[in-house]
């Protein structure tokens, strides 16, 4: 008789029901009423206006600007801050290239540094090591939801005099000393794309607590179209004014959030409270569970992160207890017994060939053309981002895994203990290809 389901056996957990995001009738509501309203573009219209002060109320912050995706409000982050052609940003490569590319874009040099391989986020040891005399701001990247060390993180910035900007893209709800993240730095970014824990498929959102920032963002955001001269100081003003008295003093993105989307987002944040909550919850248990699972390991907990919000839940596979059973099969038996799971990047964003292909000429930034300081991305040495991407990490989705219930969080462990009880089954399929 066959015991895992990837070899015939019957699964631990139905998996047909897993889907995100889902709609309910207010989502659906929501999106009528923007349909039938007489503009359908921020200008004149009021939803976006609307949801960045939901957001930033929700976050903690003073200010958002809504933004058409989370790489938007990475890209408007930083020319908010005043980036210029060759400046330096510090960023770990475990991350979405739009981290990096976010960088390029405004003409910007990343420079990658290793993890911490307990929390798989940034190392302020590692940041202090790359700070050069080009070196204009430190991107924390707040990976799967848990936050860096904010504290470690902006103490280095007061020192070096360095600007802060969070990729708070997978962290919604999440916060650092009760602080919510994205609103610690000089700005946070936030996307809302398809499977982020608050999305409406497309969009993003930027925070500060600065006002000049915040207004440059709302300017620059806007093709600088809006008669600025007039500030009328409403919340939420700027840019967002229309008419015969349109100005351009210099270029700038259009990077406006649709109407309907805003509509969207603002009924589906009415749940990421509790929804944000419960993942945190169960994000904890699980990682109880695991730390006397044989086989796993889960990531440390900082006490100073009072809120994981889970995006992904991460934990790390320890190839030499499975008596040499591969990564790959294990997620594949895992996935087979109704957890979804994946074994996340495989490289980290300095060995992607956009920075490594010298050869096909894709290497970044433009070099010469913008800094005279040439950065060979090759001798960029990151062993535990290799590490984690080459054998380690195992990725769950926390839209899909963390809004169980406590007998799911269970379910995981059984399916990791029951793969490690048949895993000489599972080695069987290895060697028949």
């Amino acid at each position: 008789m066959k015991n895992l389901a990837i070899t015939g056996g019957t699964p631990l957990r139905e998996a047909s029901n897993l889907n995100w995001p889902r709609a309910d009738t207010a989502d659906i509501e929501a999106v009528t009423e923007a349909l039938r309203s007489p503009t359908w573009c921020r200008i004149k219209g009021h939803y976006a206006h609307t949801f960045e002060q939901e957001f930033a109320t929700f976050q903690g912050a003073a200010y958002a600007v809504a933004v058409s995706s989370g790489t938007s409000a990475l890209e408007l982050g930083l020319l908010a801050l005043g980036i210029n052609p060759g400046d330096e940003v510090i960023m770990s490569p475990y991350t979405f290239m739009a981290s990096a590319t976010s960088v390029l874009v405004t003409r910007g040099v990343p420079v990658f540094v290793d993890i911490d391989p307990e929390t798989y986020n940034i190392d302020p040891e590692r940041i202090e090591e790359a700070i050069t005399d080009r070196t204009f701001a430190l991107m924390p990247v707040h990976f799967g939801g848990r936050s860096c060390d904010m504290d470690a993180i902006t103490e280095i910035a007061r020192r070096h005099n360095l600007k802060v900007i969070e990729d708070a893209s997978h962290a919604h709800g999440a916060t650092w000393k009760e602080i919510g993240l994205g609103t610690i730095g000089d700005v946070g970014a936030f996307s809302l794309g398809s499977g982020k824990n608050l999305t409406a498929g497309e969009g993003g959102i930027l925070l500060t607590n600065k006002e000049e920032i915040y207004w440059r963002a709302a300017e620059l955001h806007d093709l600088w179209t809006g008669g600025l001269v007039q500030r009328s100081g409403e919340w939420g003003g700027g840019s967002f004014y229309s008419g015969s008295g349109w100005n351009f003093p210099q270029a700038a993105p259009n990077y406006r959030l649709a109407e309907i989307l805003a509509a969207l987002l603002s009924s589906r944040l009415k749940n990421l409270e509790p929804e944000t909550q419960k993942r945190s919850d169960n994000g904890s248990y699980l990682n109880r569970l695991l730390a006397e699972t044989a086989g796993v390991d889960p990531l440390t907990d900082d006490p100073r992160v009072t809120r994981n919000s889970y995006h992904i839940f991460i934990f790390k596979y320890r190839e030499e207890a499975w008596g040499g059973l591969e990564r790959e099969l294990f997620v594949r038996a895992l996935s087979a017994e109704g957890i979804p799971a994946f074994t996340g990047y495989s490289r980290g964003c300095h060995r992607d060939p956009l920075f490594t292909d010298v050869k096909g000429r894709k290497i970044w930034p433009y070099n010469r053309l913008l800094t005279d300081r040439v950065i060979d991305y090759a001798t960029m040495v990151c062993p535990w981002v290799d590490k984690v991407c080459e054998n380690e990490s195992i990725w769950l989705s926390g839209s899909f895994m963390l809004d169980g219930s406590r007998e799911d969080m269970e379910r995981v462990v059984h399916a990791i203990e029951k793969i490690r009880l048949h895993r000489d089954e599972l080695n069987e399929v290895l060697s028949r290809g």
